[in-house]
């Protein structure tokens, strides 16, 4: 005579049918893959349209990319700060190439905002306070344990030192082409030093974060 099995019951398999819910990644905070490919498409519309017709016409071109963008991100029913967000960049950037009357202005914010996030993330590090720590703890609630221990900060003041040194390649490298005023070179190395290197840096910081959560617990025990 075959055994029955027990029923689960309806709360065993509503518990089963259960997945735990995950924080969403960074990367799919910012849009997921095709979110860092629209950040990259008005700076692309813009040189492009610098090349054919002129400011006006790159101006033009990066507004209503940035816009379509948004329009599309907001019915494909994406959090509405990337969209607002990359509007609101392309037209402050614009705004200011138009008022100069210079293609290579369209640059300026994006390549003096790369100086102050390199002095201010240097400086941290020197404050032993590096940032990298501060915003990842402060983001994840992780409090300010990792401060406390003298081999978190160090793995956190590495990931800090990374990205300084990414924030100032990128004025280094894009001041220079400001400079000598290649326009289509800098649209080319702001999307190349962008999420990139961007990526690099925040591998420094999981690896941080990483590290110092393990010793952290293994102190807890």
């Amino acid at each position: 005579m075959a055994e029955s099995r027990p029923d689960a019951g309806p709360g065993a398999q509503h518990h089963s049918e259960e997945a735990p819910r995950q924080r969403p990644s960074a990367l799919e905070q910012a849009g997921g893959v095709r979110g860092l490919i629209y950040s990259a498409l008005p700076v692309l519309a813009f040189v492009i349209g610098n090349n054919i017709g002129g400011l006006k016409t790159a101006i033009i071109a990066a507004l209503a990319l940035s816009v379509v963008i948004a329009a599309e991100r907001l019915l494909r029913k994406e959090s509405i700060m990337p969209a607002v967000g990359g509007v609101f960049g392309v037209a402050i950037a614009a705004g200011i190439s138009w008022w100069t009357g210079s293609a290579k202005d369209y640059f300026l914010i994006g390549i003096w905002s790369n100086l102050a996030a390199a002095l201010v993330f240097g400086i941290s590090v020197l404050a032993r306070r590096p940032l990298a720590g501060v915003l990842w703890n402060s983001m994840t609630g992780k409090g300010t344990a990792w401060q406390e221990d003298r081999r978190s900060r160090r793995d956190f003041s590495i990931a800090t030192i990374v990205l300084t040194v990414i924030f100032a390649a990128r004025f280094a490298v894009q001041q220079y082409l400001y400079e000598a005023d290649e326009v289509g070179t800098l649209g080319t190395a702001k999307i190349i030093m962008g999420y990139p290197l961007l990526a690099v840096g925040l591998l420094a910081v999981a690896w941080a974060a990483r590290a110092s959560h393990r010793r952290l617990r293994a102190g807890d025990r």
